[in-house]
């Protein structure tokens, strides 16, 4: 059985990475999935009120019945523990006959590149010597971190290196920031036949 799902993200990087990352994920799982176009909404935007509904109500309409619904955005300075539920009751309120899950990546979609450094170093303009810090989710500024260790006048930037170092970091050394690990236990419990709504 195949499942669509779509995501609604909030940077230009994300709407090339993110399909990349929950192919990844379906291709590690017994889960045929078709994945749709992310949705773009700037975070400032979506977590007021309205918009997040809007835009959960535009994913509704792209996916399909039956379709699953990921909201993937950074947690920034907020607390992803108090944030992502409040988000989650809000897009289920709007459409409760769909699937949805919320993850925010704390603070940021690059820390989980940091928790798995390894896999990156040497590749995509990465120092061969880069090595995960003790705790990735803790580096406030990733994107900083990576653009650290890449050659002078060449910084990371999202929309040149995201999609590729999805394609690159290892998923299971990613797997001990906590953020991602929800994301991957999210992505898994839509994917799955059976996965409530």
């Amino acid at each position: 059985m195949t499942t669509s799902i779509v995501s609604i993200v909030e940077g230009r990087g994300e709407v090339d990475a993110v399909p990349i990352l929950l192919r990844r994920i379906a291709a590690a799982l017994p889960a045929g999935v078709d994945v749709r176009s992310p949705i773009r909404v700037d975070r400032r935007k979506i977590v007021k009120a309205a918009e997040l509904e809007r835009a959960v109500e535009l994913a509704a309409r792209k996916v399909g019945a039956g379709g699953r619904i990921l909201i993937l955005l950074d947690a920034e300075d907020d607390c992803p523990a108090e944030l992502a539920p409040e988000l989650l009751r809000r897009a289920r309120a709007a459409r409760r006959d769909r699937a949805i899950r919320v993850v925010l990546a704390k603070t940021e979609y690059e820390a989980w590149f940091l928790a798995a450094a390894e896999s990156i170093a040497g590749r995509h303009g990465i120092d061969d010597a880069a090595a995960s810090p003790a705790d990735p989710e803790a580096v406030t500024g990733a994107k900083e971190w990576l653009t650290g260790r890449m050659p002078a006048g060449r910084p990371y930037r999202p929309t040149r290196h995201q999609a590729a170092l999805t394609r690159t970091f290892d998923m299971a050394a990613a797997r001990s920031a906590p953020s991602f690990d929800k994301l991957w236990r999210d992505v898994t419990a839509l994917l799955l036949p059976g996965a409530p709504a």
